[in-house]
Order: C-alpha cells, then structure tokens, then sequence
C-alpha cells in the first residue's frame, strides 16, 4: 500500500553496528568508476542527475530550501528522447542546503494528476514557497501553476511535506476578476512586515503589445494564505515575458520579471526590475540586472529566477539548459537550476553574472554529524528514492557521491548505514572519486539495511570527500568518528554546520523523566535522558532520538495503551500505540512506523 514511501521509516530502523574488515580495494578490480556530468571545481547546477527548472527559493532555519519544476531524471543510457514538451511534469523537486554547495534531495513532491495532492490539476510548474505562523504553528505553503490556466495552493507542516490541498480546487483561475491573461502561471508570493501576504502571477505578449503586455497581476492573499484578500490588479511591466519575482530591501518593494524576446532597452529574455513603495505597487520602471544565461555559459532559452537573501549576501537562483546539452549534445528543453551572488548597489539590485564555477561554500561540513547521503555537491549515477527529510541515494556499480569541503576531525572510523542485497564495498577518499584512500567498507548482502563501521587513516584537515560503491547499494547516512569520541558530535541545530545532518536537520524536541536503569544498555546504546517522541518500536522497547544517536525511552514514559485501545485503525493496518511522529497523511489520517509495518496515528493519544 505503502511501499514507495516505506522509505521514510528506514532511517529510523534499529541496526547493529557492525565493525568489518573485507575485501576493500580489490573489490573493485574490473569495476569502472563513473564520470560526472560536473567538474569538483564546480558548482553549478544544483543538481546532475535530475532536470529542475524554475527555481521557487526560501529560507528557513539557516537553510535555503529550493523548489523546481521537475523535468524528469537525467538518463545518460538515452540520448533518444524527444524535446521537453513540458506535459508529463506533475511533481515539484525540494532540495535544501546550509552552504550553497552541498544540496539535500528531499525528493519530489507529488503534486498534480491522480496521485498527485492536488488531483483537480494536470500540471505543476513555476513553483514558489514561503511559511507563515497562524495560529502559533508555523505553516508552509506551496504555490504552483496549472499550465497557463490557473494557480493552485499546497500546504505543510514542513517544508519537505507532507503537503495537502487545503481548497480542493484553484486559488486562481480565468475566472478570477481581472485574470483573463495570456498565461495564468509563474507564481511569487511574499510577506511583508505586517504578516499581510501577496501573490505575483501572469504572463504573455498579445499581439501588438511587445513593449506593454500588461499581463502581470498581484493580489493580496487572505490571512489564511489560501484566499484572496481583494481583486488582483495590474504591474504595467515594460517589454515583459514571464517569472514573477518579490523582494523588499528597506522600504523599496522591487518586482522583477523576465522580458520577452523584442529587441529592447532591457535586452532579449533577460531580468528586469521595477521598484514601489507599496508591495502592491504602482511600480516604477528601472533597468536589466541579470542578462540571458545564454550570455554567459551559452545555451540560450527562457530565463526563469528567484533573488533571496541568505547570511548577509543576495543570491539570484535561475536556470539554464547548460546540462541536458551536455547529456543529449544540443539543446531540449531540459533545464538544471544554478545559483550566483546578486550584488546589491544602491539599496536595489546590481548587475549579476551567471556561471557554472557557482558560489563560494559558506561553511565547512561537519564529518563528526550524523550526515545525510542524500546531502552531495557532486555525483555520478546515483537515484532519489523516497520524499521527505530523509531519502535514500541508490548508487549503482562504479557510482559515487562527493560532498564538498568536509571537516574531517582525525576521525579514526567511519560509520555508514546502508544496504546492498548482493553486497558491496564503499570506497572513502577525498580530492575525487579517484583520490586518497580514507578506507573501506564492506556492506554485507541480503539488502538488511545496517550500521558499518570501518576503521580509516589520514582523516585530518579538511576536504571533498567522495563515496564510491563497488557493486549496487542504498546509502543512507555517514558519520566520521573520533578513536576517544564518546558521542557523535554534540548539538543538531538543523543548520550552521550541520549539512543536513541529524535527522533530516530538525531539533527534536523532549519532555522530562529519566530515574530508571537503562535496559538500551544491553545493545550497546544510552537511554533517553527525557521522555518524548517514540520514532521506532521493536521486541526490545521504544526508541527515541537525542544527539543524533539512538536512545531507550524509560519504561517508565506513558504509553497512552488505553487510548490506542479506543483506536480503530485503517486499510489493515492497526493504530499506533506510542508514536505521533508523521511520516505521511492520507484521507484516512496520519501514519507512522511500529515495529516494522505502518501505523494509524491515534488521535486519542496525539
């Protein structure tokens, strides 16, 4: 029923750690090491194994969390594919990072079509996100275009999802007043000091209206965030194509959009702002900020950005079809999001200039973190498996990720949780997939996910660090360690220098009682100083999560056994008995992981 997001759970499973010593280097005799699409001295794009144009930005908790239209896997077995016609994209990718240079997958959010969250839509493009407090729970919501026909909303609890339809239908449609544009699509959203919240959306040319299309709308948005607030009304954009973006710097609200192909003052398909005192405008005209990539790195198409700030500097995201030329030899439409500092003169938006070398890595990764391995700057044949906070990386023979700049801390061994089902070896190195050899770890077979540990040398300074894989295996999660570490790295912060590290980079938060002995002692594991979240149940007890590590919950924590009896459960699956943690929510509710199988969460008990 549930299997394609069984995934969510596997992170949480309990594994023995186990120390081996195997084959190493000889396990890759015959295997040939995969090339990457990506140099190590770069950057861009984002991301080489999967096509993401678009790019809807936010930031939240010290990490940018990116939105692109998904434009499908990139498959260098076939070159024999037809140009980008847009009409199979349904879901939107998420990727996060906390130094612009290492990304997060968190999958691909189902959106339209009949397992899609909004089921009423065919199409999910141009994504934009943000978050607002309501009701003293921070929400997120996700805005996305149906084709060029309407604007349909997504809600969560998370940035990563689970999300929901909270109307059932468009926020936004042709009928809407004053909405009967060319291309209903390109959504930005923003909020302004007040909490009050705002929607920017059009686009087209109708003939003979080159230099004044005035297809670009904004609204205010209920408190709700899923309702109109009054009628949209008009951005007279000069020369304008497409790609609504917001920004406020001081007292200036600046609207940007990228031109249409006329030859005029702001360039062909390039960036354009215009600038107001009122986030509803009128906006005033001003000048070109970001030039068509094709002036850049080549590869000329649509221009397509989001310009946020993030730790003192702006950055403009956008994207290019620099990759899918590099996969097919010419251009089809596929398109990869790329990132460049946008210099900021005068209180409004400089000239930016588009690269593939990318920004400069804002913080060191640190090794001693219990690290995602979904969480790479570069890679090569690796898939996604899974949406959510935590997903799987599926590396094949001669596959590999690399993480960039990585401090290393004298680790003495290595930890990895993964599986292979007919075993394989994982090469650590740094400086690239063929580099100086850390060590080896030997994943056994019988695709049981588990802990590893293997011992490593010359584990100092800091650097790339790469995982290479021998025969076919599903990478969870590293951690360096210490030969006199007596814990996995001290505070989770879901940020600074933990890379999406943790558990999917979130604080878990827990209650207070800790008087007993600890029964977790016996496999080798702390108890939990307090009681709180359950996030795995087996024959041994409950488990929870602080630190990073593994905990016993204390028999003496509530269980709420009676609640769970006055539970029904759904679909043959029994209600939860502990837990409340959430990995997925359907029309018969939220589901969580006991002992192995799915869970109704019990609304008696959470």
């Amino acid at each position: 029923m549930k299997t394609s997001l069984f995934v969510y759970f596997v992170i949480l499973s309990i594994a023995w750690i186990n120390v081996v010593f195997g084959a190493g280097a000889s396990s890759f005799n015959g295997v040939t090491i995969g090339k990457s699409l990506k140099p190590t001295t770069n950057h861009n794009p984002l991301m080489t194994y999967r096509y993401g144009a678009d790019p809807g930005v936010i930031v939240y908790n010290d990490r940018v969390y990116v939105y692109t239209t998904n434009d499908g896997d990139v498959n260098l077995n076939n070159k024999n594919v037809a140009s980008n016609d847009y009409s199979h994209i349904q879901s939107i990718n998420v990727i996060s990072s906390a130094d612009l240079v290492n990304w997060t997958d968190h999958g691909s959010i189902q959106v339209a079509g009949y397992n899609g969250a909004a089921k009423w839509a065919q199409y999910s493009w141009a994504p934009c996100a943000t978050y607002k407090k309501i009701n003293g729970q921070v929400k997120f919501f996700l805005y996305f275009a149906n084709n060029a026909n309407g604007i349909g909303v997504l809600t969560s609890d998370s940035p990563t999802g689970p999300w929901k339809d909270p109307i059932g239908q468009a926020l936004i449609t042709r009928n809407t007043p004053n909405c009967n544009v060319e291309w209903l699509f390109d959504p930005a959203v923003f909020i302004d000091d007040d909490g009050k919240g705002y929607l920017y959306f059009g686009g087209g040319v109708p003939s003979g209206q080159d230099a004044h299309p005035k297809t670009i709308r904004v609204v205010q948005l209920g408190s709700d965030m899923t309702s109109l607030a009054g009628t949209p009304q008009l951005i007279d954009a000069p020369y304008v194509f497409e790609d609504s973006g917001i920004n406020k710097i001081g007292n200036t609200y600046i609207y940007s959009y990228c031109t249409n192909w006329t030859d005029s003052p702001y360039g062909g398909a390039n960036i354009a702002f215009m600038t107001s005192s009122s986030p509803m405008g009128p906006f005033t005209a001003q000048r070109s900020c970001f030039k068509n990539p094709g002036e850049y790195i080549g590869n000329y198409g649509n221009n397509h950005h989001m310009m946020v700030e993030f730790k003192g500097k702006y950055y403009i995201f956008y994207h290019t079809e620099w990759l899918n030329k590099q996969v097919f030899g010419d251009q089809k439409g596929y398109r990869t999001a790329h990132v460049d500092e946008m210099p900021i003169q005068n209180g409004v938006f400089g000239m930016g200039t588009g690269t593939l070398t990318g920004v400069q890595q804002l913080e060191n990764v640190d090794g001693t973190q219990l690290n995602l391995a979904a969480s790479f700057a570069w890679q090569s044949g690796i898939k996604i498996k899974g949406e959510g906070d935590v997903t799987t990386v599926e590396v094949p023979r001669g596959g590999w990720t690399g993480v960039s700049q990585v401090d290393l801390g004298n680790a003495s061994s290595i930890t990895i949780k993964a599986s292979s089902s007919s075993g394989a070896t994982i090469k650590v190195c740094t400086g690239s997939e063929n580099g100086n050899v850390l060590g080896y770890v030997e994943i056994p077979s019988g695709g049981s996910l588990q802990e590893v540990s293997a011992s490593i040398s010359n584990a100092s300074g800091t650097k790339d660090l790469f995982f290479v894989a021998s025969n076919s295996v599903s990478f969870v999660s590293w951690q360096l360690k210490s030969s006199n570490a007596t814990s996995s790295g001290g505070n989770n912060n879901g940020g600074g220098n933990n890379n999406g590290g943790g558990i999917g980079g979130w604080n878990w938060n827990w209650n207070n009682n800790n008087n007993q002995s600890c029964w977790a002692a016996s496999q080798g594991y702390k108890c939990c100083s307090q009681c709180g979240e359950v996030f795995y149940v087996d024959e041994s007890g409950k488990w929870g999560i602080e630190n990073n590590e593994w905990c016993g919950l204390l028999t003496s924590c509530n269980n709420s056994q009676n609640n769970s009896q006055r539970c029904q459960g759904a679909q043959g699956y029994p209600c939860c008995t502990n837990t409340c943690f959430s990995y997925m929510e359907d029309g018969d509710g939220r589901w969580g992981v006991e002992n192995g199988d799915w869970c109704l969460i019990n609304k008696n008990i959470c």
